[in-house]
């Protein structure tokens, strides 16, 4: 695991302020006050190697089918290059629901550089955001309770 990065470097997701004013406050439990803001933690909790964080923050749902060990090796085995934000809903303040769209880049062991375009659905629960990971489909009828657990019905919450 990489180590966390003093309080006043510049923080991995790249916003322009130092980590302990950006993604240092999340990581440590703070929720995020918006989807890209998680999106932006969630960047600098791979650089970091934070694998915990990366389950915490994903749709409770989704959470037993994710490859811990698969991610803590691309964590650890891969050259963080940078984070680009292309589109967020700045409201998404008041939503339960909404997509960040975004292009992480990386180099492989091998040296090859990486780029990898997404635009990501994340949903509200409560105080808190997740993220719903495309890799793993939710797998309700239309209105079938939310495997999420937000109580709706899955048409109104987290089918995407």
């Amino acid at each position: 695991m990489s180590s966390t990065p003093l309080s006043s470097a510049p923080c991995p997701c790249g916003d322009g302020q130092s980590y302990d004013q950006c993604c240092q406050p999340l990581h440590q439990g703070q929720p995020a006050t918006h989807a890209g803001r998680l999106m932006r933690s969630r960047y600098s909790a791979y650089v970091l190697g934070l694998i915990d964080y990366l389950v915490d923050t994903t749709l409770p749902a989704q959470r037993p089918q994710l490859d811990r060990a698969a991610m803590a090796q691309w964590s650890r085995d891969s050259q963080w290059l940078g984070l680009q934000v292309m589109q967020e809903d700045v409201n998404s303040g008041t939503a339960q629901r909404t997509q960040v769209t975004f292009a992480a880049r990386w180099a492989d062991p091998d040296g090859s550089e990486q780029r990898h375009l997404e635009c990501s659905d994340f949903c509200r629960l409560g105080e808190r955001w997740y993220f719903i990971d495309p890799n793993h489909p939710l797998s309700a009828g239309r209105n079938d309770p939310c495997p999420c657990g937000s109580g709706r019905k899955f048409k109104q919450c987290c089918r995407y």
